[in-house]
């Protein structure tokens, strides 16, 4: 069964850095695109980041300085935050799918994570 616990979330004051982490299991880790994921109060879930077996990674136009990595030994993804601003804050959740482009459709991810909250004051 595939699995993904994503945690890391926290209040955090505005210019302030976090470090999300994803738990991945149940499946062959590096068979899998996997990426990272949003949504605040009031809004659609939209991508921020994710990545294909193949190596390419895609970053969302409207979120900068947001930076995905893997430690494959651990099955765990990560997403490194700074210059935290407000309107950062969201549930921020970690999903997975059969390979597939580097973007992040909602559509094509197919295993999600509860998510963790993300709170940013100023």
């Amino acid at each position: 069964e595939v699995q993904l616990q994503a945690s890391g979330g926290g209040l955090v004051q505005a210019g302030g850095s976090l470090r999300l982490s994803c738990a991945a299991s149940g499946y062959t880790f590096g068979h899998y695109s996997i990426g990272w994921f949003r949504q605040a109060p009031g809004k659609e879930r939209e991508g921020i980041s994710c990545s294909s077996p193949d190596g390419s990674t895609y970053y969302g136009d409207s979120v900068k300085g947001r930076f995905i990595s893997s430690d494959s030994a651990k099955n765990t993804i990560y997403l490194q935050m700074n210059n935290l601003k407000p309107d950062d804050t969201a549930v921020y959740y970690c999903a997975t799918t059969k390979p597939y482009g580097s973007k992040c459709p909602l559509f094509a991810y197919e295993f999600w994570g509860q998510g963790t909250q993300v709170t940013v004051s100023s």
